[in-house]
């Protein structure tokens, strides 16, 4: 049995697709972050329990940390169990990849428990497990930067190939509506086959954020911000997004989207007066049409899961 038997972690939010990378991009947040504790036991198996109030199911065959866990345990091959517990701070279905933190922190926090046997790409594999329960898809646009920190590109997912990507300094200002869409609800609607010339603007617009991070050129990135395919078709689910979005860019944000799946909307800004900005017009939209929000101004997480030391 490994000496360090329990383990705090801090998961964090985490925003994907960054509007024209769908399914393959994504970044971390500072804020909001999931608490977790992780207890290596000698009783195989796996217990859970959630310490919020959103009546998630424990059965690890029906929770997302707990299907990581069960993927971590068989190639582990040890005789050992988990008990885990969980004090989400990300609201599930808010589309800043509350499944993803779960699923990344359980499997991070049970890594260093063993002594960090596996790599942060076989840590994703098992994430990605949580995920497919959750959304009926493996995908990787949250796991990836949540494990890694920072922002990631998921080039392929079979074989899995992620690369972390500097940037310059930005800030984030995230609004989440208080409603719900479900991951697996908002891929449904998505239209299965696209035109060329979509597919040609969309490939351009990837290739320039990529370049704009790597370059730290905020006017690349900007320009790049631009989703003719996915968000045309989500936006309808998110009451006020376009008001939210043209405002923002008005006030001086380079631009932004639909976080994940939504209902979520990020903005990103060079300055943090600009974000600041970005946030108290988020709040006069909603405030406005009549709709509970939360909103935060933060940062890009290069850490990732982390130890929880305050």
């Amino acid at each position: 049995m490994n000496e360090q038997k329990k383990i705090r972690i801090k998961a964090p939010a985490t925003v994907a697709n960054l509007v024209c990378g769908f399914d393959i991009l994504g970044l971390a947040l500072n804020e909001p972050e999931d608490i977790m504790e992780v207890t290596l036991t000698d009783t195989p198996g796996i217990r859970i329990r959630h310490t919020d109030g959103y009546d998630l199911p424990v059965e690890p065959e029906k929770n997302v940390a707990g299907a990581a866990l069960i993927a971590f345990l068989e190639e582990a091959r040890q005789n050992i169990g988990f008990d885990v517990s969980i004090t989400k701070c990300i609201k599930p279905g808010s589309g800043l990849g509350s499944s993803a933190a779960s699923s990344a922190g359980a499997v991070v926090a049970a890594n260093q428990l063993i002594g960090n046997h596996f790599s942060n790409e076989d840590l994703v594999r098992f994430a990605m497990n949580g995920e497919k329960l959750a959304s009926g898809v493996k995908h990787a646009d949250n796991i990836a930067p949540c494990i890694y920190g920072g922002i990631t590109l998921i080039r392929s997912i079979f074989p899995l190939d992620i690369i972390s990507l500097s940037g310059p300094p930005l800030f984030v200002t995230v609004v989440h509506p208080q409603i719900e869409v479900r991951t697996s609800d908002a891929r449904q609607i998505l239209r299965k086959e696209v035109q060329l010339k979509d597919a040609i603007k969309q490939w351009g617009n990837i290739a320039g954020l990529v370049t704009g991070f790597l370059k730290q050129d905020y006017s690349l990135i900007g320009r790049s911000l631009e989703d003719v395919i996915i968000e045309p078709v989500r936006s309808i689910l998110i009451p006020g997004f376009a008001e939210v979005k043209s405002k923002s860019k008005e006030a001086g944000a380079l631009g932004g989207g639909i976080s994940g799946s939504g209902p979520s909307i990020f903005m990103l800004s060079k300055e943090q007066n600009v974000a600041l900005s970005v946030e108290r017009l988020m709040q006069d939209v909603y405030k406005k049409i009549g709709v509970d929000f939360k909103t935060y101004v933060t940062t890009i997480n290069y850490e990732g899961v982390r130890r929880q030391t305050d």
